[in-house]
């Protein structure tokens, strides 16, 4: 399959994986991992992503996340596209791609760089090197607003760039570089902030969307993507109604409650959500009580999850 046609599996959702930890000694819960993703698969989600960010892919060791990324291919088995989180330095990003191009990984995502001092030139020559170095189809996760989107029109010259999960909340920026990057390069462009924002994103070119929610509910997120393909206007504004507060619990405190609300759903409704790693701590009994209310009122608890 050549990367024109890789890049159609984009029009989707990306499924990003949580990683389970142990209560007790905060270990990776390999067995769970395994069973979270043959969930998702089993469910109907067809792109599969290790070491997001909600993943907790700043808590993993490379180690660790070289692993995460092994089961979930195992795991996955053919059945879905696998695209491998890959970040920190230049050489490490290399050694991770390449490691999931060794264990069968259909594509990286490239981590926008977390360093102090990144400029346009900087963020350009990090990505294209990396793109560069590993055989495999490149999807860019961009969402620093400081670095220009000049960035992303360069390296759409690359073939080997699929796709971009563009996570910055500008539609007018957002619109404007889709239609600077002519249409024969063929590369997907994501709603990398899930499916709070997917409807305004499809608006100005978006074909997928990203979705930790997936984890918890993927009906209700598959709902969503075939009504945005479908331009069902009045499902895709009831669908994104009742997402919105749980997607609005998740960003509060600056997004601090991302992961964690995935987890304790997962917990509550009986799946292997596990616990977070430091820095991300659990909710407080405010925010998990107004996300009980919320499973309930879609109908999610342990009692119809085990039944």
């Amino acid at each position: 399959m050549n990367n024109d046609s890789f890049s159609k599996k984009f029009h989707s959702i990306s499924g990003i994986t949580i990683t389970p930890f142990k209560p007790n000694t905060k270990e990776v819960d390999w067995a769970a991992v395994r069973e979270n993703v043959n969930f998702l698969i089993e469910s109907g989600v067809d792109v599969i992503v290790p070491c997001g960010n909600t993943s907790e892919f700043y808590a993993l060791t490379i180690e660790e996340a070289k692993e995460e990324i092994k089961q979930v291919v195992h795991c996955a088995a053919g059945r879905a596209t696998v695209v491998a989180g890959i970040g920190y330095s230049v050489e490490t990003a290399i050694e991770m791609g390449r490691y999931a191009k060794e264990v069968g990984a259909d594509s990286i995502m490239i981590h926008m760089p977390v360093h102090p001092y990144i400029t346009d030139e900087g963020a350009l020559a990090y990505f294209k090197k990396i793109i560069q170095s590993v055989d495999l189809p490149a999807v860019i996760y961009f969402k620093d607003p400081h670095i220009s989107d000049q960035v992303l029109i360069e390296l759409a010259q690359l073939e080997r760039l699929v796709a971009v999960k563009y996570a910055i909340n500008d539609l007018a920026r957002f619109a404007l570089t889709i239609q600077s990057v002519p249409n024969d390069k063929k590369v997907a462009w994501i709603c990398g902030t899930a499916e709070k924002w997917a409807p305004f994103f499809f608006s100005a070119g978006a074909v997928g969307f990203t979705s930790g929610l997936v984890n918890v509910f993927p009906q209700k997120s598959l709902e969503l993507m075939e009504a945005l393909q479908e331009q069902n206007q009045e499902q895709i504004w009831s669908l994104w109604k009742d997402i919105i507060p749980f997607e609005d619990l998740r960003a509060k405190y600056n997004n601090g409650n991302n992961v964690v609300v995935i987890k304790e759903a997962m917990e509550y409704i009986g799946l292997q959500g596990g616990v977070t790693r430091e820095p991300v701590s659990k909710l407080n009994d405010r925010d998990r009580q107004e996300l009980e209310l919320l499973l309930h009122e879609w109908g999610l608890s342990p009692q119809v999850t085990n039944g």
